[in-house]
C-alpha cells in the first residue's frame, strides 16, 4: 500500500485548512489521505477505564467534519481516518511513521491552537523522522496560484513559486529533492535562495570565501549555488529554476523571499540525541513568520 499523506485534525480552523491542503497534496502525489485525531482525556480514575460515549462522539465529529471538508475540495481522493490516544506529540509522531508527509495547522505569529499548541507543534517538527508541513488557518486553494488578468487565482493560472532555503555551507539532498519534487508536481517555478553574511576575519584561512574582494562575494556565492543545483537541474529539466543569493540573516531573507510563494521548503538538521528536540533558528523563524505553508525536511 502506498504511504499516505497524514493530516492532524482537532476541529480548529487551522487543522481544517491543513486537511484541505493535505487533500490537494495527496491528489498531486497520487496517495491516500489519512485524517488523524489525537486525543488525551487526562488521568483516569481506574487504569482500565475507557473513554465515555460522549468523548468518542466528539472525536468522531471532529473527523467527520474534516472528511466532509476534504471531500468538497478533492472528492476523488481516497480518505481514511484514525483516532489515536496519548500525549499529542507522541501520538502524532507514531501515527506519521511510514507516512509520505505529515500536515498540521498553525497560526504562525499567533501561536498554535487546539492540541497543536506551541510545545506540541514544535515538538512534532523537532522530532519527526519525515517532512512536516505547517499550514495557516486562512490558507485557501487560490493562495497557491498566480492571479489572472481579472485578479483571481485558480488552477488554470498556474502555481506561485516554490521557495527553497538552501545553506551552501551544508547543502542537503533530502531538502533539495523535496523542493524540486514540489515544484515539479505543481508545474511551478523553483526559487532557490541562499543568504550570506560578511565573514569575520577571525578564523579565515587561505582559500576561504572571506578573502574574496567584497564586490565579488555575491558572484562567488551564486557560482557555488549553481554548482550545487546543476545535478538537480539535469534530473528535473522541466522545472524552471531561479537562483538568488542575498546578503543578510537567513531568517530575515527567507521570510521576505517567501512572500507570495505557494510553499517554502527549509531543512532541519537531526541530532544524534533524539530525546533533545531541535528545530533550528531558520525553521523556527519560518514557522512563526512566514504566511505560506512551510515544509520542514529533516536531514542528517
Amino acid at each position: 500500500m502506498l504511504p499516505p499523506v497524514i493530516a492532524g485534525v482537532d476541529g480548529s480552523a487551522e487543522s481544517l485548512a491543513a486537511a484541505e491542503w493535505a487533500a490537494r497534496e495527496a491528489a498531486r502525489r497520487d496517495r491516500p489521505l489519512r485524517l488523524v485525531h489525537a486525543w488525551n482525556w487526562g488521568p483516569r480514575q481506574n487504569e482500565g477505564e475507557h473513554p465515555t460515549a460522549t468523548q468518542r462522539f466528539l472525536a468522531r465529529r471532529v473527523l467527520r467534519d474534516a472528511e466532509q471538508r476534504v471531500r468538497r475540495v478533492r472528492p476523488g481522493v481516497k480518505v481514511e481516518d484514525e483516532q489515536v490516544e496519548g500525549p499529542a506529540t507522541a501520538a502524532l509522531l507514531k501515527a506519521a511513521e511510514g507516512a509520505d508527509l505529515l500536515v498540521l495547522g498553525s497560526r504562525g505569529l499567533s501561536g498554535f491552537t487546539g492540541f497543536l499548541v506551541g510545545s506540541v507543534a514544535l515538538g512534532v517538527v523537532a522530532r519527526a523522522a519525515g517532512p512536516v508541513v505547517l499550514v495557516r488557518a486562512d490558507e485557501e486553494a487560490a493562495d497557491e496560484h498566480l492571479p489572472g488578468p481579472d485578479g483571481r487565482a485558480s488552477e488554470e493560472t498556474g502555481y506561485r513559486d516554490v521557495v527553497l532555503g538552501i545553506d551552501l555551507n551544508d547543502p542537503c539532498d533530502e531538502v533539495i529533492e523535496f523542493a524540486f519534487e514540489a515544484a515539479r508536481m505543481r508545474g511551478a517555478r523553483l526559487k532557490a535562495v541562499h543568504a550570506w553574511q560578511q565573514p569575520s576575519a577571525i578564523g579565515l584561512g587561505p582559500g576561504d570565501l572571506g578573502l574574496v574582494a567584497e564586490a565579488e562575494r555575491p558572484g562567488e556565492w551564486l557560482g557555488f549555488l549553481g554548482a550545487v543545483l546543476h545535478v538537480w537541474r539535469d534530473k528535473y529539466p522541466e522545472v524552471e529554476v531561479v537562483e538568488t543569493v542575498t546578503e543578510g540573516r537567513p531568517q530575515s531573507v527567507l521570510v521576505r523571499a517567501a512572500s507570495g510563494a505557494s510553499l517554502l521548503v527549509v531543512g532541519r538538521r537531526t541530532t544524534e540525541h533524539p530525546t533533545v528536540p531541535r528545530t533550528g533558528p531558520v525553521a523556527h523563524a519560518a514557522i512563526h513568520h512566514v504566511g505560506c505553508p512551510v515544509a520542514v525536511v529533516p536531514h542528517a
